[in-house]
């Protein structure tokens, strides 16, 4: 008799465990369909041999349900990318139904011609700054703006003595950007468009390449923006320190009434 209860005990625990090992497979089964996801990939419909140039009409889109850990390390093509790869040549043979991924198709080799380098004018350079969300007109600027950079410095007092004069002063006026970040203003399909940016490229002379990067180090710079038809170099510069605002800031608010017509009669 206690032989039979030991094996009833034995055969009750064993099943227990087989129900509690099957939920838990079952909980790991749906928790791995929940990362599931449907994608529409591209697929290739027929074999394209190696070096051949991959044609539109071999291509097909493909919704697919993949987990995401398949996506997670693979490089998949997905259908908004089709064109980009049409007309590209394939690395080698790709069989004919087969997702199409990027280590597919042959990387071009630059030329040097393409990119920002071919809006910088012979003679001129290319010249990236820092700026901030204040020195960038609030990141308004955009690339084929006209800008006029502005430098904030700390020299010696003008009367000779040791101490320090902060002075203001517009050190180039009418600057093309050639690139805010990275967008240099190429627009494919209406695709591209602003964005947040740290840099700014200017297109400098060689001479003013090494004023600006001097600049930078030694004060702040500010970019002005222009517009777009006013490319006209004033040649009313001014240096502004402490006193000069003192002199002139009645005058100058005088000459902002006159200008913008909101002056008395």
């Amino acid at each position: 008799m206690k032989q039979k209860l030991l094996l009833l005990l034995a055969v009750f625990f064993g099943f227990l465990a087989f129900m509690l090992t099957y939920q838990q497979i079952a909980h790991e089964k749906e928790k791995i369909r929940k990362t599931a996801e449907i994608v529409d990939l591209v697929a290739v419909t027929r074999d394209i041999s190696a070096n051949e140039p991959i044609p539109d009409d071999a291509l097909q889109i493909v919704r697919a349900k993949m987990f995401r850990s398949q996506l997670a390390g693979s490089r998949y093509i997905r259908s908004g990318e089709k064109n980009i790869v049409v007309g590209k040549l394939a690395q080698f043979r790709i069989a004919k139904g087969t997702f199409l991924q990027w280590n597919d198709i042959q990387s071009g080799i630059t030329t040097g011609r393409e990119g920002v380098t071919s809006k910088v004018k012979p003679g001129y350079r290319a010249v990236s700054i820092s700026v901030d969300q204040t020195q960038s007109v609030s990141g308004l600027i955009q690339p084929n703006n006209y800008v006029d950079i502005i430098g904030t410095f700390k020299f010696p007092d003008l009367k000779g003595d040791s101490s320090l004069d902060t002075i203001t002063m517009t050190i180039l006026p009418c600057v093309q950007v050639l690139a805010t970040g990275s967008d240099y203003g190429m627009r494919i399909n209406g695709q591209g468009g602003r964005s947040s940016y740290g840099t700014v490229t200017l297109m400098l002379l060689p001479k003013e390449v090494e004023m600006i990067i001097f600049a930078t180090q030694k004060g702040r710079i500010h970019l002005s923006l222009r517009n777009y038809e006013d490319l006209a170099i004033s040649k009313e510069t001014q240096s502004v320190n402490w006193k000069y605002l003192q002199k002139n800031i009645e005058k100058y608010a005088r000459e902002r009434e006159k200008a913008d017509g909101l002056g008395g009669n």
